[in-house]
């Protein structure tokens, strides 16, 4: 199922947080040797994960972490403005319609559609909180993930070829792009909502919970 938690609540759910960043540190660290930091207990964080970003998370049935992005406004600091606006001509992304999506990750294993269920969730952040737009950097092994879920961004800047390509891409999400992530993911929009929901204060039903 997913969870939407925001960084002061991480707390609240510590086997599903620890998880979270040490998956993290093994996608980013271990197997793309980003430039990020690993704490001594394995896990990966930076100076954006303390500004209380909206987390959304795939929790597995064990209570361990699927998948996750971070979403933060970008009226705050962001990682697209503070280190990537040579990918924007210089201009600095700022809006309360958009928001900035970063540290897409997936856990090992991670069953098919976790991807596509973090981003129809994304879609409902918008619906609700009145965001049009996502902004994010996407490194290459990740475009052909939007592809295939059917959440193709505007990219508006590039450099690097290949492999090698970092670009900015803008999303915006229409009732077209939800049907077909939620195609994708294998989870029905109804079902998604709820789990909305659930997060934000509306009790889920015993059945649906048996659902999910």
């Amino acid at each position: 199922m997913i969870r939407y938690v925001y960084a002061e609540d991480l707390h609240k759910f510590p086997r599903l947080a620890r998880t979270m960043f040490q998956d993290r540190a093994a996608q980013f660290k271990s197997r793309h040797d980003w430039d990020v930091s690993v704490d001594e207990d394995g896990l990966e964080r930076d100076e954006y994960d303390h500004q209380n970003p909206l987390y959304i998370i795939w929790q597995n049935a064990d209570g361990t972490h699927g998948g996750s992005l971070r979403l933060m406004p970008t009226m705050g600091p962001t990682m697209v403005n503070d280190h990537f606006t040579h990918l924007t001509d210089g201009v600095t992304i700022q809006s309360p319609l958009i928001w900035e999506c970063t540290r897409f990750c997936l856990a090992p294993g991670a069953r098919a559609g976790v991807a596509a269920a973090l981003m129809l969730a994304g879609g409902h952040v918008m619906e609700e909180f009145g965001v049009e737009h996502f902004v994010g950097v996407i490194f290459a092994h990740m475009v052909r993930v939007f592809r295939r879920i059917g959440s193709c961004p505007e990219v508006l800047g590039t450099v690097g070829e290949g492999r090698e390509a970092i670009s900015v891409g803008l999303w915006e999400f229409t009732d077209e792009t939800q049907r077909a992530v939620a195609k994708s993911a294998g989870i029905s929009i109804d079902l998604s909502k709820r789990w909305f929901e659930l997060s934000f204060g509306t009790p889920m039903r015993t059945e649906e919970l048996a659902a999910a």
